[in-house]
């Protein structure tokens, strides 16, 4: 096969074959072209043999691969990410294959990046991106990323997503559900709520108990990262819960919520693996599970910015 770097084209693979016939000697070839006297002799015997067409490039690859993988497991593992849409890692845990396997199956197959997908629907984003310059905390706790995704409540039976959309079913005027958010910056650690509304007293006491849940998990809480909400710029409840806790504020730079990026990005897991993982048949039903879903984050999923690792288990590393 052909590289960057090779001496010799076809047409000077045919040049030498000629020179050859013509009688000269394949040292002075070898010595003329600056290749090895085992190259001439490859090309010769490959001319006699196969004419022309021998003096191509070729594949390097390999006419047998005994350890490929087989059709089947290729088939497992595209199946497994075109319904669970997640990455090599998890389809690793659910299929049995190796993550580094997975990722040859899926390049060798053509889908697209995780990033370059809906991950409810599967379907292909636009790949216009912003570049994002990332950052880490050294230490648990030392930043904690709060933030509250509203999420429409479920009528009674199900919405659209179990019946399809029609009057009927489009629950309107049921209400919002707040999902209240603290992720730990260091860890990746997960702690949510669902709550009525986003008023100062409700985020303030979410914070509260924020902070307790993180602290019988060994992590206190110095800092506590917002987007510019009122409720937490200007609310005297969120001031005072934070001085009680010993808490300091920060807020994101308005207009940048990417800022945030760790609560936004637990939000879309949140939506991607517990509120819309399935058609929920009533409100409560999907508030019931997320105590689940936290726990399956926080101690069984690997997180692919730890290296596979799961949160619970950075707090011991």
């Amino acid at each position: 096969m052909s590289h960057r770097n090779a001496r010799l084209t076809p047409f000077l693979r045919r040049e030498i074959v000629d020179l050859l016939a013509a009688g000269h000697k394949p040292g002075e070839l070898a010595k003329q072209f600056h290749i090895t006297r085992t190259t001439v002799h490859k090309w010769k015997r490959r001319f006699e043999t196969e004419g022309d067409a021998g003096l191509q490039d070729r594949t390097s690859r390999p006419r047998t691969s005994p350890t490929r993988t087989s059709v089947q497991v290729m088939q497992q593992v595209i199946a497994a990410r075109v319904a669970e849409h997640v990455g090599a890692r998890e389809l690793s845990v659910l299929t049995g294959v190796p993550a580094s396997t997975i990722g040859v199956v899926l390049r060798r197959a053509g889908m697209p990046h995780l990033r370059d997908v809906d991950r409810v629907t599967g379907q292909l984003l636009r790949q216009t991106r912003r570049s994002e310059q990332r950052y880490e905390h050294d230490r648990p706790g030392s930043l904690v990323h709060v933030d509250v995704k509203k999420l429409g409540k479920i009528p009674p039976g199900g919405g659209h997503r179990a019946h399809g959309r029609s009057e009927e079913v489009r629950g309107r005027g049921l209400g919002w559900d707040y999902v209240h958010v603290a992720v730990d910056d260091h860890s990746r650690l997960a702690y949510a709520e669902v709550l009525p509304d986003e008023r100062a007293g409700t985020c303030a006491g979410f914070l509260h108990r924020a902070a307790v849940w993180f602290r019988e998990h060994g992590v206190v809480v110095r800092r506590v990262l917002t987007d510019n909400a009122k409720v937490y710029r200007a609310s005297a409840d969120w001031a005072a819960i934070c001085v009680a806790l010993q808490i300091k504020r920060r807020f994101i730079k308005p207009g940048c919520p990417w800022t945030n990026g760790k609560a936004e990005r637990f939000n879309r897991t949140l939506q991607e693996r517990w509120a819309y993982r399935q058609a929920w048949t009533d409100n409560e039903q999907r508030t019931q599970a997320l105590d689940g879903f936290l726990i399956f984050y926080n101690t069984v999923r690997g997180h692919t910015s730890l290296n596979g690792s799961t949160p619970i288990s950075r707090l011991t590393a």
